[in-house]
């Protein structure tokens, strides 16, 4: 028996007497072999890829022409409606296209909206619409190109600013120059002075004062066992330095400090035992691994055993949490980039704006702050938008120490009462970012 439109064919007899079925299908070429093929035209062939944001700039593209071929009058009334008859057919031919199953890629909402949007302007034209079409959205991306320009030069300024030495700048030796009309203790300064720049010592007390906002205390005063911390994160792994005093009157033998990790923190070294007399003081030093840019949190206890007493003591020592901004820092992309990641990333993180704040931009500001991320959208539109609108819609981009994305939208919107409604949306490749970032906004989310 045929099939797929193929003529009948007599049935065949075989070696045994019995009856065989020959069956022929007609096989068509895919949609992914045909855009592939070397003979499909560069832009069919990104149709055929599912590249549909290249539809909706075609169909804007065709709809604008159309619009100021109107405008100029230069077609009689039977060709201007032949072109745009089949501009329509275009377009209408590119969101049919999307309809199919075949495609790697399914018709996103975006791209559908645009080019319903384009068919109902061809229409039925609007001189309103067409005036927006091509005056407002040309002021637009004007306004666009003007502040990313500005962005740019500023940046550039900012570079050129850094101090750096010049050319013809003299260079002092201190063994060449001369001593007259300088007295024994401002000589004596100006050595110190060079000796401090090149030794690094003005860096170095500089550190130690921001050092000092990083110690972290583990128990408290009256405990017979003093610890704090400081925890110092790099790339890949973690350093705690944790300094023990014994505060009582007999030594304390097989001290020892016991640390557990929660998340994807690994500990690297096994603990060790120390013996510390009456008021001495000792510093630990532990080493965690990092595999991930989660937040993770670190307790452990101290054991020790006395002179008096068999059994040992346990000191629970406070929690430390690693936080997420130790890991991730401001970045930038282009908003492509960001749209393809946006569609890529499957880890979604959706958090209910609930805070004091009554201005959108001074909220949107304090979350960049806080997250530690950079604003992607440009501020004059931001405060444009807030100002005329009461309404406000930022895109926020970091990246992570081990490559990662991470990817925030803010919508936020005045509500009738003046209090700010809206969501924040953060996407990553990872669940650890999404969670922990999501983590983070909440708690401080409020003024």
């Amino acid at each position: 028996a045929g099939a797929g439109g193929a003529p009948p064919t007599p049935p065949a007899v075989l070696a045994d007497g019995t009856y065989a079925t020959q069956t022929a299908v007609e096989v068509s070429p895919s949609l992914a072999a045909a855009a592939l093929a070397p003979s499909t035209p560069s832009l069919r062939a990104l149709l055929l890829g599912g590249d549909f944001f290249l539809g909706g700039v075609i169909a804007g593209t065709l709809t604008k022409l159309l619009l100021r071929l109107r405008a100029l009058g230069a077609l009689s009334t039977g060709a201007l409606n032949k072109t745009t008859a089949e501009a329509m057919l275009y377009i209408a031919s590119i969101l049919r296209l999307g309809d199919s199953a075949a495609l790697p890629v399914p018709l996103d909402d975006d791209a559908r909206d645009r080019m319903g949007v384009c068919l109902t302007l061809l229409a039925r034209p609007d001189e309103e619409a067409a005036k927006v079409w091509l005056e407002d959205c040309r002021a637009s991306f004007s306004a666009l190109t003007r502040e990313k320009q500005a962005s740019e030069a500023a940046a550039a300024r900012k570079d050129s600013a850094q101090r750096a030495s010049q050319p013809d700048d003299l260079i002092d030796f201190v063994q060449l120059k001369s001593k007259k009309g300088l007295s024994q203790i401002e000589i004596e300064d100006e050595v110190t002075t060079d000796l401090h720049r090149a030794t690094g010592f003005v860096e170095a007390a500089e550190a130690d004062a921001k050092r000092l906002n990083r110690v972290l205390q583990l128990t408290g005063f009256s405990d017979p066992v003093y610890a704090e911390a400081y925890v110092t994160v790099h790339q890949y792994d973690i350093v705690m330095d944790v300094t023990v005093v014994n505060r009582t009157a007999e030594t304390l033998q097989n001290l020892c400090l016991e640390l557990a990790t929660m998340g994807d923190l690994k500990l690297v070294e096994r603990p060790q035992n120390y013996t510390l007399a009456p008021g001495d003081t000792k510093t630990i030093r532990a080493n965690i691994k990092v595999s991930s840019t989660e937040t993770g949190v670190i307790f452990g206890n101290i054991v020790y055993e006395g002179t008096g007493y068999a059994d040992r003591s346990v000191v629970v020592l406070n929690d430390i949490h690693i936080d997420i901004m130790d890991y991730i820092s401001p970045a930038t992309c282009a908003d492509v980039s960001f749209r393809n990641m946006w569609a890529e990333f499957e880890w979604e993180n959706k958090v209910a704006v609930n805070t004091s704040f009554t201005d959108c931009a001074a909220f949107l500001n304090h979350i960049v702050a806080t997250t530690n991320m950079r604003c992607l959208t440009p501020m004059s539109a931001l405060e444009a938008a807030a100002n005329e609108c009461g309404y406000l819609a930022a895109n926020l981009y970091a990246k992570s120490v081990f490559g990662e994305d991470a990817l925030v939208n803010v919508s936020v919107e005045k509500a009738g009462d003046g209090r700010l409604a809206g969501y924040i949306r953060i996407r990553s490749k990872t669940q650890g970012i999404a969670l922990s970032l999501g983590d983070k906004i909440t708690l401080k989310q409020k003024a």
